[in-house]
């Protein structure tokens, strides 16, 4: 029996391909088709015109919280970790169900190609146990952590070259995925493409190095659009382009400090490592000829948690029933047989819940973590001036009119702040918060047990409040 999708019949039996490429630390801005002045990107502007772009598309604000909710389908409060559930860089917990684990079941092999950071964030001491082959991938080759100093080479579990040189990362990624596409091109794949540019230290190619209009940074990102064709390229070629979902996003907005090593989120306010849009409202597109309309947009509110359960729905597989997830499937949308979609959003910044978003409002919440844990003041150095600063009092945007969150009207709508407080007191609930256990938040016991909330308390209380006040942690009724 066959499925219509945009009136092509497709045979169950021929699942379609999932490319993710993840750029790191890429703005909102830092694409031409999203309005940079000085970066060009026609490879990554002809995906656009070819495929669906996100105007209203959201990560989270740091590297490893951002892959960990790709991963799972989960806010990062949510998923379990294998450690300490306070470190900022969560090492997932192998008992976590990935995205991969999910399309392995339906007979997909998997590869990830680039930063992992899910296994310990410092390349130096990441712990093999927790690298991509023990989370659903069959293929790995790539870095444990970001390149913050240096990059070192794993392919599968073994360490094959240290000190790698970095202007050379961005096509060798590219080379490897496009290796594994053409071994597997019988098969249903699933490519994640994790690039390490362009999060500093930022390199580019000697045939990038010195072209771009935007500075090193500028030619960091158009050697990527460059490969970003190679990927798009090869598809093509071998026959694949009718049956592949190609998705390019980042995993957080951009760094706005480091001059001519930082990107650019306008019209957005503030940029990586805060709750402003410019932290994670970042650029996503997504092509697929003959399935998706070309040339289209939608402000429709998405998030990368939405990839776990879309493409488990497009592969025909199962999400797992035993625990909670944040994602929705949004393949009608990417299909055109919707519009919008009725959902909320939830802004954490590290374990702090900062803001909320449902429809076109936006509510920032107050500070309530103690002032000498607080990680605005811990982060304060890496957030724009002007916002690295505590929030006393609830604030209101409507990003409709006010995308770069300039005018708090908070005042004028007293009833949308009632509505989404309500909102963010559920998230709290069932989420967490900086001093509460989710109720639906996940630790596993040793027989990989999901442990109740009284017991993931119990289990979490001398570790989650680390550095923090003595204040009691708690659990709301």
């Amino acid at each position: 029996m066959g499925v219509l999708i945009m009136g092509l019949e497709a045979e169950e039996s021929k699942k379609p391909n999932f490319i993710i490429i993840f750029t790191d630390d890429q703005g909102y801005q830092d694409i031409g088709s999203y309005g940079s002045p000085d970066i060009k990107t026609p490879r990554i502007d002809r995906m656009a015109e070819e495929g669906l772009s996100f105007t209203s598309f959201y990560a989270q604000t740091v590297c490893g919280p951002s892959r960990g909710a790709l991963m799972t389908g989960s806010y990062p409060l949510r998923f379990a970790r294998q450690a300490d559930p306070n470190s900022v860089h969560p090492e997932l917990h192998t008992d976590e169900v990935t995205l991969a684990e999910v399309l392995k079941k339906q007979g997909y092999i998997n590869g990830v190609f680039g930063k992992w950071d899910l296994a310990g964030h410092n390349p130096a001491s990441f712990k093999r146990e927790l690298l991509p082959q023990y989370q659903g991938f069959d293929y790995y080759f790539g870095t444990s952590g970001s390149n913050d100093s240096t990059v070192n080479l794993i392919r599968g579990t073994k360490t094959i070259e240290v000190k790698a040189k970095m202007s050379t990362l961005t096509k060798r990624y590219t080379d490897e995925a496009l290796s594994f596409i053409e071994k597997n091109k019988e098969k249903p794949f699933f490519v994640y493409l994790a690039h390490t540019m362009p999060h500093t230290r930022l390199a580019a190619s000697a045939d990038f190095r010195g072209r771009s209009k935007g500075g090193l940074y500028g030619d960091v990102i158009e050697e990527l659009d460059f490969n970003v064709g190679r990927v798009l390229d090869r598809v093509k070629e071998l026959g694949l382009d009718e049956n592949t979902y190609i998705v390019f996003t980042s995993d957080n907005g951009p760094w706005l400090i480091r001059k001519d090593h930082g990107g650019h989120a306008k019209p957005l306010r503030s940029g990586k490592t805060s709750c402003w849009e410019g932290g994670l409202r970042v650029p996503c597109i997504i092509r697929a000829p003959g399935r998706i309309k070309p040339n289209t947009k939608t402000d429709a509110l998405a998030a990368t948690i939405d990839l776990m359960p879309t493409f488990t729905q497009l592969a025909g597989g199962s999400l797992p029933d035993d625990r909670v997830l944040d994602g929705v499937d949004i393949s009608s949308l990417l299909h055109g047989e919707v519009n919008s979609l009725e959902r909320p959003y939830y802004y954490y910044q590290h374990d702090c819940l900062r803001a909320v978003r449902s429809g076109k409002w936006k509510l920032m919440l107050a500070h309530t973590e103690p002032v000498e844990a607080s990680i605005a003041v811990k982060w304060g150095s890496h957030i724009a001036k002007a916002d690295a600063k505590r929030i006393t009092k609830v604030q209101l945007y409507d990003l409709d009119s006010d995308i770069g969150e300039e005018n708090d009207v908070a005042v004028d709508h007293p009833k949308i702040v009632t509505e989404l407080m309500k909102l963010a007191q559920w998230a709290q609930q069932d989420i967490g918060d900086h001093d509460q256990f989710g109720v639906n938040a996940r630790r596993f016991d040793s027989s990989r047990r999901i442990l109740s909330n009284e017991e993931g308390y119990a289990n979490t209380i001398n570790t989650r409040g680390k550095g923090k006040s003595k204040k009691t942690l708690r659990i709301k009724k």
